[in-house]
């Protein structure tokens, strides 16, 4: 591929130039772009240092930068770059259980890319402002670009609970820090600032302050319920409360804080618990959930 976009560039030659990385025995000569060799199908140092390469060489491109990007199969060993806490070592032993394992190629990317910090659309993020062109060989069933070398620029519609459930599904033993990347649940610190009547209220009858912790906790689940497209009865989200109380008695400042799951756990098909993570709420969003959250309020003081 890069012979060819050698062989084919009608631009200036001093405006082309890259790094390309191959399994070992398959390089070419090439003028212009870098071609180094790496271990294929379970990844070496060599492949390592090429994915730390690639990441410095799109370090500081402006939006009048074009990145090509050539990816064909074979590229989720040759760009074994780790999440940070992990390395290359972990990456070797997770490649050997998941080819081991009976997992199909759609599933062995999907762990693979949650463990990356160039796959799943890493590399393209780093490339930001520069425009990007992906330029793609498949070798998968159906063709799907995040399934050809783990998608280093596309998206990734999957998640973390996604690919621990396909750990679970074949039994892979996994490392235990590889393990701990996966199970990664982000959480979101929710803030609630009273107003003034509503402080005097809880400071002068302090036994409403927890129905009223309920009722903001029960307000941000259904949100996210809602988020995730899912009902009560088929998920449910979890928390860690607070109530800070600071100031005089006189100036009594009552702070609500809500320590969410930034998603939901739903059961798959087998039982296992599956987290399903929403998207950060807007400012409409959260408009919605503070009038929510005022409403069943105002209910709950005037019975």
């Amino acid at each position: 591929m890069a012979r060819a976009v050698e062989d084919h560039w009608s631009g200036p030659p001093e405006q082309l130039g890259g790094l390309v990385v191959t399994r070992y025995g398959y390089g070419v000569p090439c003028r212009r772009i870098e071609i180094v060799e790496a271990a294929h199908p379970v990844p070496d140092a060599a492949g390592l240092k090429a994915a730390e390469r690639l990441l410095q060489l799109v370090q500081g491109l402006t939006s009048e930068d074009l990145v090509l990007c050539l990816i064909s199969g074979g590229g989720s060993a040759l760009l074994p770059l780790p999440l940070p806490g992990l390395t290359l070592e972990h990456k070797q032993a997770v490649n050997r259980a998941l080819l081991a394992s009976g997992a199909n190629i759609s599933e062995m990317n999907c762990v693979r890319r949650h463990l990356s910090a160039i796959k799943g659309g890493r590399l393209a993020a780093a490339c930001h402002p520069a425009r990007v062109l992906t330029l793609l060989i498949s070798d998968v069933p159906g063709d799907n670009p995040i399934d050809i070398a783990s998608g280093p620029t596309v998206a990734d519609p999957t998640t973390c609970a996604d690919a621990l459930v396909i750990v679970r599904r074949y039994g892979i033993e996994l490392p235990p820090p590889v393990l701990d990347a996966l199970e990664h649940v982000p959480v979101r610190q929710w803030v609630l600032s009273l107003p003034i009547p509503l402080r005097l209220l809880l400071a002068a009858q302090p036994k409403l302050v927890t129905p009223v912790l309920q009722v903001v906790h029960r307000v941000i689940t259904r949100h996210l319920l809602g988020q995730a497209g899912l009902k009560a009865a088929e998920a449910d989200s979890g928390a860690v409360t607070l109530i800070q109380r600071f100031g005089s008695t006189a100036n009594l400042n009552i702070h609500l804080h809500c320590l969410v799951l930034d998603g939901v756990y739903r059961r798959s098909a087998d039982g296992a618990p599956v987290f399903v993570e929403v998207p950060a709420p807007t400012d409409e969003a959260l408009h919605a959930v503070l009038h929510k959250i005022i409403t069943r309020m105002m209910k709950l003081l005037t019975r």
